[in-house]
């Protein structure tokens, strides 16, 4: 069952709601003025300009609160909302119940620790005790008397809370806005980094490859047309390949494999002349997110070989050790020590995704890249 979704109109303009919550409040106090509803009939004027400064008064107290802030002077407008709340009160009954509201909703809202506990409880008794007061000087007993102070009691902890409540739901409706925000901004800074990374990974190999068949067909155009030809054919094999996979990072639907991967490599390394070495006889049942780590590391490692060195030997060994698989690309011709690339850094990153770790080290003009990850991934 899924949670009930809020109209979107009011996701858009979270504001009106609370803005409409004070309206019957601060309408209240003048209708019931002029009907006399507590007592003789009032000054309309009066009371529509005490409504009037008490609602603007009480909307940026309530506004504040909804963005989780106070508002600047707040301690000036909350002393001129509890004289305009409890001053008249006396004389002007139950009509004045609305601003009473307000200010207990104001002393929440602006006040702290314990002067607001202190604070809310005599703004919340002062009405309730008023009306028991009034009405004990009056013909009612004493349990009508209290039931009504009671009643007043309830109802302005009830719209006091409700204002409160209301603050605190636009501020977490604007939390949320921009949470999801800040997520989809975030998504789609990872799928960048996916894609760039992927397309790095992938097209090195596939445009080394075709620069290298391309390099050989010219070779051998002159003195071996028909294997020279064959070579003109794997390269549009490659670039056929590469187009498709390419159109498979778009979906995020590429997949890699160990053995095909190892093969490929063995393969390119082969036409470039690097007298290749494989150690990997027992190819270990992998889960594809390890296999796929280590499948991009030697696909990088032989891109990098290819690109950045040149190379005459490489030593490609996969081992099991203690419940992890390591892979070693180890080749000569190092040219030169830079930092590590972006390919490289993908490569990290794959192997951090399932827990395991990667290295590069250059000795005595060789190159190595180590991937170790775990059989199992969590």
């Amino acid at each position: 069952m899924t949670a009930p979704v809020p109209p979107p109109w009011v996701l858009r303009h979270p504001h009106w709601p609370l803005i409409a919550l004070h309206v019957p409040l601060a309408a209240q106090v003048p209708v019931y003025t002029v009907l006399g509803s507590d007592g003789p009939p009032g000054d309309p004027v009066f009371a529509a300009l005490a409504a009037a400064l008490a609602f603007g008064i009480q909307l940026r107290h309530s506004m504040a609160a909804a963005r989780g802030a106070r508002p600047a002077g707040w301690p000036w407008s909350l002393a001129l909302l509890l004289l305009i709340a409890n001053v008249p009160l006396w004389w002007l009954g139950s009509n004045w119940q609305g601003f009473t509201i307000f200010a207990l909703a104001s002393i929440v809202m602006l006040l702290r620790g314990r002067p607001m506990v202190a604070a809310a409880a005599a703004q919340a008794l002062h009405d309730p005790v008023k009306e028991v007061v009034t009405l004990l000087h009056g013909t009612e007993t004493v349990p009508e008397a209290l039931l009504l102070g009671a009643y007043a009691l309830i109802g302005t902890l009830l719209y006091a809370g409700a204002l409160v409540a209301g603050a605190q739901l636009v501020r977490l409706l604007n939390e949320l806005d921009a949470a999801r925000a800040e997520l989809a901004a975030a998504a789609v800074g990872e799928e960048r980094v996916r894609v760039s990374r992927d397309l790095h990974d992938l097209l090195g190999q596939s445009l080394s490859a075709i620069s290298l068949k391309g390099d050989l067909a010219l070779r051998l155009l002159a003195k071996d047309v028909a294997a020279a030809r064959a070579e003109v054919e794997s390269l549009t094999g490659v670039a056929r390949d590469a187009l498709r996979d390419v159109r498979a990072i778009a979906r995020d639907e590429h997949a890699v494999s160990l053995r095909a991967e190892i093969d490929g490599a063995a393969a390119l390394l082969g036409a470039a002349g690097v007298d290749t070495e494989l150690d990997v006889a027992e190819l270990p049942p992998l889960p594809g997110p390890a296999q796929n780590a280590l499948a991009w590391a030697i696909r990088e490692g032989t891109t990098n070989l290819l690109r950045h060195s040149q190379a005459r030997t490489c030593a490609i060994t996969l081992s099991r050790r203690q419940g992890t698989v390591r892979l070693e690309i180890v080749n000569d011709g190092v040219q030169e020590v830079g930092g590590p690339g972006a390919g490289l850094s993908g490569v990290a990153e794959r192997a951090r995704a399932v827990s395991g770790t990667s290295a590069t080290a250059v000795h005595n003009g060789r190159f190595r890249l180590s991937v170790e990850v775990p059989e199992e991934v969590a």
